[in-house]
């Protein structure tokens, strides 16, 4: 009950500190946040972040699969793999189908 209570105060209080800033200035740190997401360093580090992802979730497959064996879902080994299969397939490791390289 405590924890409901917490909640429930929580979001009063975001409720009415939200309609004071108003609708402007919602706006105005929507503009920002779209601004930090369209910085081209930002986006190489997201894209750097998703490619170190990938590469460590095949290796994660390939020591998992060696101490597991057969007793590995397949349905785990099939996700991980066509997330490989997918990066190769475009040519560059880097190359994530949306025009946007590390280099």
């Amino acid at each position: 009950m405590r924890y409901r209570l917490t909640f429930v105060v929580g979001m009063a209080v975001g409720y009415v500190l939200g309609t004071r800033a108003g609708r402007e200035r919602y706006e105005q740190l929507r503009k920002s946040a779209r601004r930090f997401m369209e910085n081209p360093a930002v986006r190489n580090a997201c894209e750097s972040a998703a490619v170190n992802g990938r590469q460590m979730a095949g290796k994660a497959l390939d020591t998992v699969s060696e101490r597991m064996g057969d007793r590995l879902p397949g349905t785990v080994s099939d996700k991980v793999r066509s997330m490989g299969g997918r990066r190769a397939a475009q040519g560059s490791p880097l190359d994530d189908g949306w025009g946007t390289s590390n280099t």
